[in-house]
């Protein structure tokens, strides 16, 4: 058996921080401290790091409700020991969902909003599909702590608060939003206790069913009843229909590692599109910092999107163009030599060869690792809240085309494109980091960013999560953090990139959670990294 020494990395401070790796033989990463401790908690008990990762996900749903909330999606990867697994929970559209629906309700665009932008919700049954699987404690069990702090409350954080606050003029007339989230007229303050006792009493049903409850009992009665008061598709039938469905991870070698993704309907293939691309260039050559570096990422990015906008779609519907045709290293290549060094390109979709959020992780000391993502997206999502219910639901269904050639067109039972992507990476076959990077588009961006960070040039896990990020916007657009340095940005420019700041108060620069594996023995543990863009923490014993 291959075993590896200790991975070399640098340990200086390079980026401003206040924070510093976590080192432990348990641990769990989160956007919000007592989402992780909640994690903690099971761990301490003898739980699996999936029991983790479902108390985690439960607690934030209430803690951090601008994200994600109990009509989320979710997305998984499981190291279970031997190999790795896939869980894609995202929802299905209603039966009646068609473009002929949207173009007599909404003259032929789906809304961003609303009851007409919710699918199936999918991460109740993703909680319960893994826990069926990798789960020791009691179901029941993982949901104490999320149901302690709903119908407790909990002191509102800095970050959830600014960004609770961005969105509530945007939803404030939603059915549901107000009564929910502006229960005194208005968003919280910092430090101000919020509770959520309707979505306690829910979470308890949740709990005492084994997340059947939410498909099938009083939850799914009440989701269906509101719903139909609103003229909307969703129905009990389409709620008792949604099945999770476990699947085999894609992937793509770079330098002696292995990143892996969700397969389409999700975005996670744009990484991967971007990695192997430049695979072409010699980038450890490069300073970590300097513009060409930064150019040659950003192209690769640009021209991996330009692909998968066209491209992606619910796996089922890609009867053209397959993942594997996107993958080809041969048609990476060619996408490769588009790039120039000395100037900005505005790429065109290829023709490859036939043949948007939480991020949490979570690990234990028998090896066991998982990296999971839940969303409501775009901030509350839909802004649809179901009343005495505390239901806030996703609006994933935005995600689809109306265009009938497109193989992303909205259709009853199909699942959207999807932004949430957790990220898995091995070396040699074994494990050795999951993580993920939150916040729409920039989730593939952020992936291959610390991603190289930590191959290319043996940044800490921390440190590669602190460096300051860019995002590809539109055409040339690029938008920038403002602590890059002078210098890189003035190199960008001079190369023709359109260097803006965007006004987005929810996804911004995106956050990161990462815990990566020291030795194959676990004798030495994980070293364990979380994003200062939010609130949270990794924590570990």
């Amino acid at each position: 058996m291959t075993t590896h020494p200790h991975y070399s990395f640098d340990w200086r401070t390079q980026y401003p921080s206040v924070r510093i790796p976590v080192f432990a033989r348990n641990v769990v990463a989160t956007s919000q401290p007592l989402a992780a401790q909640a994690g903690l908690r099971m761990l301490a008990r003898g739980g699996s790091a999936i029991d983790a990762t479902i108390a985690a996900a439960a607690a934030i749903m209430i803690v951090e409700p601008v994200s994600n909330g109990l009509g989320s999606d979710a997305f998984a990867i499981v190291w279970d020991g031997e190999r790795l697994q896939g869980l894609n929970a995202s929802g299905v559209a209603p039966a009646a969902w068609d473009p002929a629906y949207f173009a007599r309700r909404h003259d032929g665009a789906i809304p961003q909003r609303g009851w007409d932008s919710v699918t199936v919700p999918g991460a109740i049954a993703g909680w319960a599909a893994l826990h069926e699987r990798y789960g020791r404690l009691p179901f029941a069990d993982l949901l104490e702590p999320a149901i302690e702090l709903a119908e407790r409350g909990y002191a509102v954080t800095p970050v959830a608060q600014q960004k609770w606050v961005a969105q509530a003029p945007i939803l404030e007339n939603m059915p549901g939003f107000a009564q929910a989230f502006l229960p005194r007229g208005r968003a919280p303050e910092i430090g101000e206790r919020f509770s959520f006792a309707q979505a306690g009493r829910t979470l308890r049903r949740i709990a005492q069913s084994g997340g059947r409850d939410f498909y099938e009992g009083e939850t799914a009665e009440r989701i269906a009843a509101f719903a139909a008061e609103h003229g909307a598709a969703m129905t009990l039938a389409d709620l008792r229909g949604y099945v999770p469905e476990w699947v085999a991870p894609i992937s793509k070698a770079y330098r002696g590692f292995e990143l892996h993704e969700i397969p389409p309907n999700g975005q996670g293939i744009a990484a991967l599109m971007a990695l192997g691309i430049l695979s072409n260039f010699d980038l450890p050559s490069l300073p970590a910092d300097c513009a060409e570096q930064r150019h040659l990422q950003i192209e690769a990015m640009k021209a991996a999107f330009a692909d998968v906008y066209r491209y992606v779609a619910d796996a089922r519907a890609m009867t053209g163009v397959r993942p594997e045709h996107l993958l080809d290293d041969g048609y990476l290549a060619e996408r490769a030599r588009l790039i120039r060094r000395d100037r900005a390109t505005d790429f065109a979709h290829g023709t490859p060869p036939a043949g948007g959020t939480i991020y949490l992780s979570a690990a234990d000391e028998s090896g066991m690792m998982v990296s999971f993502i839940q969303s409501n997206y775009m901030g509350f999502g839909s802004g649809v809240v179901v009343p005495e219910a505390g239901v806030s639901l996703q609006n994933r269904g935005f995600g689809f085309s109306v265009d009938p050639k497109h193989p992303n067109v909205v259709a009853p039972g199909k699942r959207p494109f999807h932004t949430i992507i957790p990220a898995f990476l091995t070396r040699d076959g074994k494990p050795q980091m999951s993580f993920g990077v939150m916040g729409g588009n920039m989730q593939p961006q952020g992936h291959l960013q610390t991603l190289l960070r930590m191959v290319d040039h043996h940044q800490n896990p921390q440190a590669a999560c602190d460096a300051p990020r860019w995002k590809v916007g539109r055409g040339l657009s690029v938008d920038v953090e403002s602590a890059m340095q002078a210098e890189v940005v003035a190199g960008l420019r001079a190369r023709g990139h359109q260097l803006e700041s965007i006004a987005d108060p929810y996804m911004d620069f995106g956050s990161g959670q990462f815990i990566w594996r020291q030795s194959d023995d676990m004798a030495d543990g994980y070293i364990a990294a979380s994003d200062s863009r939010r609130d949270g923490c990794a924590v570990g014993f």
